[in-house]
């Protein structure tokens, strides 16, 4: 059978400690393709040396035949007029890297209520297209749970609807869409023709709890095998990234967890 070829990589956020040839290392040893690099405070590249660490580890990253398709940015990387938004779009452009995910602009009914928000949101999604076109990256709206701006596929779209899809694009996560009650192919038609990345994490939600909790790929919430018929249904040829977040593991399991997850989706995907 031929497998579909998305572009599987690994979200390196719980690979804590690790440097750019430690956390190369680890890819490999997942057997993946390439990273969602973790660009925090914290981590080898951050938003303040960006613009020499990711086109540095970028041609590292290809020296072993990988690649970075997406960085992830702290939680507050909301302003497209801030120095340090526009230096890390600098330096993804020079890293060749498609794709960067944004923060999470939060609900709160003091803020003049949701269409108040989304009309904020918007504003400022008009400004990351500037951006995303000026350095030819995609700016993506990850879809989040609990009180986010694109906390499913139905919000999410009223933050990107109406944009270019080549530079505002969506980060469909079916572990947070499978807890807030929307179907996974549903979800996916809703927002396909701005679908840019999807996150394979696989969450539950027990009653009384605050929000989702990660568990093992194939014991939460996600139905797996209809998530991939359905990206293979649209002919998603974007990266999948394993967030394989398994707080509180040594990096060592993280990884050994990653590559169990990595076989785990294999057999939907060939």
């Amino acid at each position: 059978m031929v497998e579909t070829m998305m572009q599987k990589i690994m979200f390196t956020k719980h690979l804590e400690g690790l440097n750019i040839p430690q956390i190369i290392g680890a890819i490999k040893s997942v057997g993946i393709d390439g990273a969602d690099l973790c660009v925090r405070s914290g981590y080898p590249v951050n938003p303040e040396n960006a613009d020499i660490a990711l086109p540095e580890a970028a041609k590292q990253f290809a020296s072993h035949g990988l690649s970075i398709p997406l960085v992830t940015t702290p939680g507050d990387f909301l302003d497209p007029n801030h120095d340090g938004t526009k230096r890390v779009y600098a330096a993804c452009e020079e890293a060749g890297v498609e794709n960067i995910k944004l923060g999470y602009w939060q609900w709160n009914l003091d803020d003049g209520g949701y269409w108040t928000k989304v009309d904020q949101c918007r504003k400022k999604l008009e400004a990351f297209e500037r951006l995303s076109e000026a350095h030819q990256v995609r700016t993506c709206v990850h879809n989040h749970s609990g009180s986010t701006m694109g906390l499913n596929a139905c919000a999410v779209m009223n933050l990107v609807k109406g944009f270019n899809p080549e530079y505002i694009g969506v980060f469909a996560d079916p572990g947070h869409l499978s807890i807030v009650g929307e179907p996974i192919d549903m979800a996916i038609d809703i927002v396909k023709d701005y679908l840019a990345v999807v996150a394979f994490k696989d969450l539950m939600r027990r009653p009384g709890d605050g929000g989702g909790q990660v568990v093992r790929m194939g014991t939460g919430f996600v139905d797996w095998e209809m998530t991939v018929r359905t990206l293979k249904g649209i002919c998603f040829k974007g990266p999948i990234c394993f967030h394989s977040e398994y707080g509180g593991e040594p990096v060592d399991s993280v990884i050994d967890l990653a590559r169990i997850d990595v076989r785990y989706i294999q057999n939907f995907l060939e």
